[in-house]
């Protein structure tokens, strides 16, 4: 597959833990011991890759099951009220305390909601468990289009973010979204990053399902036509007056929000999928 601008292939990259391995036409590339934190810290990354992979024969030794979240020392931050449709739900659920004007003024001000959200140790990837916290009684995913983006703020890549949220912690109190968006198991990356320098396309899908006890409890999509907010706009702002030596994660925001009547519950499984990206795919302990 090549970029029609450069003529770069776009590859995905995993991370496993015998190394990083590059996927190419459905052909694998295992890059020994390149460490992620080298990759993402480069400016070029597609092209590095796309030349590299041209001296590497592909194996057949790629297991899915040992993917990894693809991160490093990387921070993963996230944007908020980038959608309508979390616009109302953050309005919904801090009414009660006061705080619903605060997320319809952010949807239409300049400048986007922007925080941190979570460290390596805090992220899992496919396949691991996601946490809702014990003291929180209204929990959901937050399925995110999640850009990957360089030192100098270049947007290198994409993967799929699950932004593990406390509903009612944060509608308690807008100064409480620290403690409902960040803890251990919080947040889910993966299964891979697809590299390229050009943007998803506008008609790219996002997919939720929720499984319970072997049947769907909840589903929905959204289109990134439906997202206010431009990325690249994103990234400056996150850049500005702030360093990223390793790169970062920006989780977008999120367009899918279940009923004010659900929860999530240990056993649910989690699925999003984007394509090309793939499907992170994450149990609730």
């Amino acid at each position: 597959m090549k970029d029609g601008h450069r003529g770069l292939k776009k590859v995905k990259l995993y991370r496993t833990p015998e190394g990083c391995v590059v996927e190419e036409d459905n052909q694998y590339h295992p890059l020994g011991a390149i460490p992620i934190d080298f990759l993402l810290a480069r400016e070029d990354l597609q092209e590095y890759l796309s030349e590299f992979i041209e001296t590497i024969a592909p194996s057949d030794e790629f297991q899915q099951s040992e993917i990894l979240a693809p991160i490093g020392h990387q921070e993963v931050w996230a944007a908020g009220v980038t959608y309508f449709r979390s616009r109302g739900a953050r309005m919904e659920e801090a009414q009660d305390a006061g705080g619903g004007d605060f997320y319809d003024r952010v949807y239409s001000a300049e400048r986007p909601e922007l925080f941190f959200k979570s460290t390596a140790s805090r992220t899992v990837g496919p396949g691991g468990r996601v946490r809702i916290r014990a003291d929180a009684h209204w929990s959901v995913p937050e399925p995110e289009l999640t850009l990957v983006v360089s030192p100098k703020g270049r947007i290198v890549g994409y993967t799929i973010g699950n932004d593990m949220s406390s509903r009612d912690i944060e509608g308690e109190n807008p100064l409480y979204l620290p403690q409902a968006k960040v803890y251990n198991g919080s947040c889910a990356l993966g299964p891979a990053i697809l590299v390229s320098e050009s943007p998803l396309p506008q008609s790219t899908e996002i997919t939720l399902e929720i499984d319970r006890h072997g049947r769907v409890e909840f589903s929905g999509s959204v289109a990134l036509t439906e997202l206010k907010r431009d990325p690249k706009t994103l990234v400056e702002y996150l850049l500005r007056d702030n360093s990223f030596p390793s790169g970062c994660f920006l989780m977008t925001g999120t367009g899918i929000v279940p009923p004010s009547s659900f929860t999530l519950a240990s056993g649910d499984r989690i699925r999003i999928k984007i394509e090309p990206i793939g499907t992170l795919e994450n149990e609730v302990a």
